[in-house]
């Protein structure tokens, strides 16, 4: 099923407006300085959230570590470098999706039917279970529910210097461009070299998206983004 109607009006309005107006969106400093109330706003839902949502969800953490168990060997937990604010490193925990032997190895993308993903994990890549984990990414601080989602340092290497104005806020669990590509790996498998496709086509988009949320965060906004992100599971 496609993307819903409203996702895809949000989505084309936020990429529109930073085409449009990209001098508009260019001073993040700037605009990070006026929304200090926001910010701090936004960590302190941000830990009420997360604390409620491990607590709240420790009985689905429980069957789904069952599942991954008996599925096939391995950990429950997959944890993997990514870069966070002011360009930090840490590690951001999924529930492991691929088979144990995978580790680090191979592409840094999931492609939708990539063969290194287990039963189990393939259904919890489809509907997000695999990122519960990161409620603990939140907590710690290392991320926010919403905001620029982060990427592995590989690809972060690729930003321009202006690209990098991203890295100058908590990247997030969800944001426009995670709901904007949600079939992401439907789109890297039908072309030939995915990685290149992913840093020349894709990455700069959701740069873009990520660059148009900075500057319209508000506390509504995230809320609004929270909604969209389960309409866009539910009916994917």
């Amino acid at each position: 099923m496609s993307m819903p109607e409203a996702v895809m009006r949000a989505m084309e309005a936020d990429i529109n407006s930073v085409v449009l107006f990209p001098g508009r969106r260019s001073d993040i400093e700037s605009v990070l300085r006026r929304k200090q109330t926001t910010l701090l706003l936004k960590r302190f839902y941000d830990i009420v959230f997360s604390l409620l949502g491990l607590i709240a969800l420790l009985p689905v953490f429980v069957i789904i570590a069952i599942a991954i168990k008996i599925d096939s060997p391995g950990p429950v937990f997959y944890a993997q470098t990514r870069v966070g604010k002011d360009g930090k490193h840490f590690k951001i925990y999924k529930f492991r999706k691929m088979h144990h032997y995978v580790g680090n190895r191979g592409s840094k993308l999931t492609l939708a039917n990539d063969q290194r993903m287990t039963r189990v994990g393939s259904f919890l890549r489809k509907t997000k279970l695999d990122e519960l984990p990161q409620a603990w990414n939140v907590l710690k601080g290392d991320m926010s529910v919403v905001g620029p989602r982060p990427e592995t340092p590989n690809f972060v290497k690729h930003y321009s210097h202006e690209q990098r104005e991203v890295l100058k806020v908590r990247p997030g669990i969800t944001d426009y461009a995670s709901i904007y590509y949600i079939d992401e790996g439907s789109i890297l498998e039908k072309v030939d070299d995915p990685e290149t496709c992913y840093i020349e086509t894709i990455m700069p988009k959701k740069i873009k998206m990520s660059k148009g949320y900075i500057h319209d965060m508000s506390l509504i906004n995230d809320m609004k983004i929270i909604f969209l992100t389960f309409s866009s599971i539910l009916t994917d």
